[in-house]
């Protein structure tokens, strides 16, 4: 029998049918997260296939699950952290504080002298006001001036909040750095996450060539380039088409190794790790006459919950059966509703299964990234467990 709270041990290739007939997922009230951990390892060698010289530093944002962050600590990747919580959550999994950057632009006091306390080096900053309160709480930080170089297509564009301006205010934060005598020691950016627009990646790298040759002049020992995030989860044939841009931009542009490559990926670690399980228990028909144009489904989990994608990452989520013989069952139209009261728990629109029934089962594949931190139980209904799998 498989336990909650233990990673369970699979040969071969992980059968979701048999998990799920095995846990009796049809008498829980929640949902079931099944999480893969050889994913992790998978893209790991991925990674490293594709892209070796830029090390990863996992967005712990993406899916703060402890029992992740610790595999991924084992495979050696290092963390972005964004809050104090997150670093202790790093540090507990085993990283080294050399091996975390404090990447949030904007910080709480507090959690910038928590930094200090666990001897967290680096910080990316991209105001004025946060050198200014880096130079009054952990003047000892080495800096990161992060630049805004956007994704022209991006699931979840960040240019509006974060990063400075590289022509009119990168050169200005580093003068004033200098003056106070802070460390700069780089650049970092973020194309926006899910990017689609890959030459944004070769745009960017070219600004920080330039960036990094105004620090140098400066007397700064320029020294790491931090390449952010956005890239997928689910397409590994995506990933290579980017990490080929990616690898020609660095050689054209930092083709000696005295320059540490980093990146910040995060729903290409995850994503794929985790199937999420629900139950439907109620459904409705919409007819005209005797004829029903559209079947609604209503399941234990939503928008609120672990489907957050839907609203908060923008996602397009797809749907399976657990029913056999799917070849040859007819498809209707259908729509699948969370479980809460807020018409807002919408989460697919339009989609075709076969005629399903209160009781039945449905799965979402690719669900590890940015559902898992935000879900809550609005509504009184609960957040999905989460089983854990390792093949050996």
């Amino acid at each position: 029998m498989y336990k909650f709270g233990k990673i369970n041990s699979y040969e071969g290739i992980l059968d979701l049918k048999k998990i799920v007939k095995d846990v009796d997922i049809e008498e829980m009230e929640e949902a079931l997260n099944i999480c893969d951990l050889s994913v992790l390892a998978k893209k790991y060698k991925t990674w490293l296939k594709h892209m070796p010289r830029v090390k990863p530093y996992y967005a712990v944002k993406c899916n703060d699950d402890a029992v992740v962050v610790k595999e991924l600590a084992k495979l050696g990747t290092g963390f972005d952290c964004a809050s104090k919580n997150e670093i202790k959550l790093a540090l507990e999994a085993g990283a080294n504080p050399e091996e975390i950057i404090f990447a949030n632009p904007c910080k709480p006091a507090s959690h910038l002298q928590y930094a200090k306390e666990k001897k967290i080096m680096t910080s990316t900053v991209d105001t004025e006001f946060e050198i200014y309160k880096i130079f009054e709480h952990y003047p000892e930080s080495n800096l990161v001036i992060r630049f805004r170089c956007e994704a022209k297509v991006a699931q979840c564009p960040l240019g509006d909040k974060f990063g400075c301006d590289a022509e009119e205010d990168a050169a200005a934060l580093m003068l004033l750095a200098k003056s106070l005598g802070l460390a700069v020691i780089g650049t970092s950016f973020h194309v926006g996450s899910g990017c689609s627009d890959y030459p944004a990646y070769n745009r960017a790298i070219a600004t920080a060539k330039s960036l990094f040759k105004f620090g140098q002049l400066l007397g700064f020992e320029m020294k790491i380039m931090d390449i952010g995030g956005g890239f997928p989860g689910a397409d590994d044939s995506k990933f290579a088409t980017v990490s080929e841009i990616v690898s020609a931009s660095l050689d054209k542009y930092f083709p000696d190794d005295d320059v540490e490559i980093i990146a910040e990926p995060g729903r290409f670690f995850v994503a794929s790790a985790y199937t999420l399980v629900c139950k439907i228990h109620a459904k409705r028909e919409i007819r005209s006459g005797k004829k029903a144009d559209l079947k609604m489904y209503y399941i234990n989990d939503g928008v609120y919950g672990s489907l957050n994608c839907v609203l908060y990452d923008h996602q397009k989520v797809t749907v399976e059966h657990f029913l056999d013989d799917d070849d040859n069952l007819k498809k209707f139209k259908s729509l699948i509703w969370g479980p809460t009261c807020d018409a807002l728990d919408k989460i697919i629109e339009e989609t075709y299964l076969p005629n399903l029934s209160c009781g039945d089962l449905v799965a979402f594949p690719n669900m590890g990234a940015y559902t898992v931190p935000i879900a809550s139980p609005f509504n009184g209904f609960l957040v999905p467990k989460t089983l854990y799998f390792k093949s050996v």
